[in-house]
């Protein structure tokens, strides 16, 4: 799996409100790590928009991997963003149909969370038994360690970045408790 640079997680996993300049498009970018529950090594890897929202690629990458049905899996998503209204209908008829995938999603930022529709498909999501959290120190600690490429040396310090995105992740972890 090709790894995330360290300045892609720290630009895209960004949860400032607001981006200083110079200003640069904050994408959606998708890390998954599919733990079986034999114990086997998990596979990661990491997509992002292209033709189709991360999360549609996502779907089609682990429909196209032909995984044992009597085997269960673990299944945990960083998302840079949290999923829009369609992609969570998505994601719900996609776990329903596979029922050995137990899916959970930790997003950095809210998108449109504002809107009652995005709202909807958040709450569409955690009705029906995939837990959708804002990522906190444990889980970017987690996708820094795991996605991201460590040869070259970050131009910040990590502990410093990982402190500060979780810093800012309380006031979005309030909101999304506010819209559960």
């Amino acid at each position: 799996m090709a790894l995330l640079t360290a300045e892609t997680f720290s630009l895209q996993f960004n949860n400032k409100r607001h981006v200083n300049k110079p200003h640069y498009p904050r994408k959606a970018l998708l890390c998954y790590q599919l733990t079986p529950q034999n114990g086997s090594t998990p596979i990661r890897g990491h997509l992002k928009n292209k033709k189709n929202h991360a999360e549609i690629r996502f779907i089609n990458k682990i429909k196209s991997m032909g995984l044992d049905e009597t085997q269960c899996y673990q299944v945990t998503c960083y998302l840079t963003w949290s999923p829009c209204p369609s992609c969570a209908r998505e994601l719900v008829d996609f776990i329903k149909a596979h029922r050995h995938l137990n899916l959970r999603i930790f997003a950095s930022r809210l998108y449109y969370h504002w809107r009652p529709h995005y709202q909807e498909g958040l709450l569409l999501l955690c009705g029906s038994q995939v837990p959708v959290e804002v990522m906190g120190l444990p889980e970017f600690s987690d996708c820094w360690e795991n996605f991201v490429d460590h040869k070259e040396p970050p131009s910040f310090n990590p502990s410093e970045k990982l402190e500060e995105l979780d810093k800012n992740s309380r006031a979005i972890k309030r909101r999304l408790e506010r819209i559960k």
